[in-house]
């Protein structure tokens, strides 16, 4: 209060002069500090987003399946293709173009084994760390117990309710992928060429038209 000098309009007016700096240099630290803590928390924001949106989809990779084969298989196509050569040269009817499917899901397995290594917490790390060991080592590898980490803490930074204990999910295995790839594109061409009748390959049960002279 001593500063405030109204003896006279230009002291009176000086006082006023200063207090009005000194506001607008408070509030535009104010504003400065604001804006600050305010960057801070989208990027942090941001980066809690795009670390759950990579976990959901490494989830929904390694655990999109409840039937079936829930096993990764660690081989390579060349393996494959090789025990396929092996059969058919002990006995099989015809040899045929092997499928696939398990070279692509064990292809999506390892690079969402990858993403929870980045991002994943310090106990799914270690889940996915072993199950890589284990697809190098080329045994079969059941990733359950990752799945499970993966969906309790989703859950969890996602403020839902934990899944209720008395619920019996059944084990959980990597997505199966759609399409048959390049497997499937030889054999429609196989089937198309070795066609009987002239006719294409028809929706099974019905029958091909007949062709007209």
């Amino acid at each position: 209060m001593r500063m405030i000098d109204l003896s006279s309009w230009q002291t009176a007016l000086m006082t006023i002069a200063v207090l009005a700096f000194i506001t607008l240099v408070g509030v535009g630290v104010r504003l400065i500090a604001m804006m600050t803590i305010q960057q801070r928390r989208e990027r942090a924001n941001r980066q809690i987003n795009e670390r759950l949106k990579t976990l959901i989809a490494a989830y929904k990779v390694l655990g999109g399946s409840f039937t079936g084969d829930l096993a990764v298989d660690p081989s390579h196509l060349r393996d494959i293709k090789q025990r396929s050569a092996e059969q058919a040269v002990e006995g099989a009817e015809a040899a045929t173009e092997p499928s696939d499917r398990p070279r692509r899901t064990r292809d999506a397995v390892e690079a969402a084994l990858s993403d929870v290594i980045l991002l994943g917490t310090e106990d799914q790390v270690r889940l996915a760390e072993r199950a890589a060991r284990e697809l190098v080592a080329g045994r079969a590898v059941h990733i359950d117990g990752l799945v499970v980490a993966l969906r309790d803490f989703i859950r969890q930074a996602l403020d839902l309710d934990p899944v209720p204990a008395d619920l019996a999910i059944p084990k959980q295995g990597p997505t199966r992928p759609s399409g048959s790839g390049r497997g499937g594109r030889s054999e429609s061409g196989r089937g198309s060429r070795g066609g009987t009748g002239g006719g294409g390959i028809g929706i099974a049960g019905e029958t091909p038209p007949a062709s007209s002279s």
